[in-house]
């Protein structure tokens, strides 16, 4: 177990060193390939854009099962704030710091070692393993994983199951993994007015005034129950801008950004179709400019969520519960093309923020999970 531990902390350090702020890549799926290249990996590099990916793949039968990852990290602020620099990996302890820790060059390291381990042991193992990773997860996520999957799908290459590397844990390893994600819809609306001096109102149109009866309905919708899997979809206001910032001008329009969160219980263009309607119903000058991030998608019981579990269970003593809860992820992409898709990463605590940390010694786990994953698939269901 020392040996797998230290594998992979040391390609964690490795990793965290590059600052590889998105959409940047700096190094590290070189650094990655080369290790994969050394135990049978064939490698296509695929930059589109500004964004770099690869797509590594050992074996040419089925099944296929793919890790998926993304080198990219959120930008750190201020490196005075943090408790070691954010570049500099450094282990106190249990605790490796430094940005991407947890968020997400740890779960990288383990899946690189943990198929090191594997190959090792199954040398003519059953199936196909791939790595689908992008720097491009973090930003906008124009020019990476969505665009490899599409490359995938033109040659009519399709992955069977699919592990995501996110920070899915709440407090231990494996607790928590992610069989499915919400979608995402954004909804940028702006209602028009007419601009005026406050003392003449009847010269003036307040968007501000005529909107909020509105805003106040679609604030108060129920849009589903929601499912066995998935809760309720939720709507939240996230921005509202409105006003010339003094106080005697009535402002010509109203800018409020929102979101859907949604199930499998409603499409997007029914929610499109449903705020459509309540806002003609009030007979507001209006105009909404909508973008959906991302479908909702869920891999019910099967074989990977089955691998996934006995995975969990052989290495950390525990069952784990089954989740589609947070934000949105590369998974989104992969999904619909019939794959089974399961996140399965560290603690999320401190994805993010300021001092990103994760524990070592979950990093050894999650090695040995993705080791007993691939064995579940290949070796004993095959």
């Amino acid at each position: 177990m020392s040996n797998k531990l230290s594998a992979t902390l040391a390609l964690a350090k490795d990793l965290i060193a590059r600052p590889s702020v998105t959409p940047e890549d700096k190094g590290c799926q070189e650094l990655m390939i080369k290790r994969l290249q050394a135990i049978g990996f064939k490698i296509e590099k695929l930059r589109f854009g500004d964004v770099d990916n690869f797509w590594a793949r050992r074996g040419n039968k089925g099944p296929l099962i793919a890790f998926a990852g993304h080198t990219d990290v959120v930008p750190t602020g201020p490196a005075s704030n943090w408790k070691y620099p954010p570049f500099e990996p450094t282990v106190e302890g249990d605790l490796l710091y430094g940005r991407g820790t947890a968020d997400m060059k740890g779960s990288l390291a383990a899946m690189v070692v943990g198929c090191e381990n594997f190959v090792s042991q199954y040398p003519n193992h059953n199936g196909s393993i791939a790595f689908l990773i992008t720097s491009d997860e973090e930003g906008p996520s124009i020019n990476g994983t969505v665009k490899v999957v599409e490359h995938l799908q033109k040659r009519n290459e399709k992955m069977d199951y699919c592990l995501v590397g996110e920070p899915s844990s709440s407090n231990k390893v494996g607790d928590i993994v992610k069989n499915g994600r919400r979608g995402s819809l954004n909804g940028k609306l702006i209602i028009h007015g007419t601009q005026g001096h406050v003392a003449y109102p009847h010269l003036a149109d307040n968007p501000f005034h005529k909107a909020t009866p509105a805003l106040t309905e679609l604030c108060a919708q129920s849009w589903d129950n929601g499912n066995e899997f998935f809760p309720p979809t939720s709507f939240q206001i996230s921005n509202v801008n409105c006003g010339t910032g003094v106080s005697n001008v009535i402002p010509g329009t109203l800018e409020v950004l929102f979101n859907f969160r949604f199930s499998t219980e409603v499409t997007a263009e029914e929610l499109k179709k449903r705020v459509h309607e309540l806002f003609n119903k009030y007979e507001l000058n209006y105009t909404i400019e909508w973008t959906l991030s991302g479908q909702p998608f869920i891999t019910a019981q099967g074989e990977l969520v089955s691998a996934v579990q006995v995975a969990v269970k052989e290495v950390a003593g525990y069952k784990t519960t089954l989740s589609t809860t947070g934000g949105t992820s590369d998974g989104r992409f992969i999904a619909p093309t019939g794959t089974q898709v399961v996140e399965l990463g560290p603690l999320n605590a401190t994805i993010h923020k300021v001092d990103e940390c994760v524990s070592i010694n979950d990093l050894d786990k999650l090695t040995t999970m993705y080791e007993v994953i691939l064995r579940e698939l290949l070796i004993n269901k095959t």
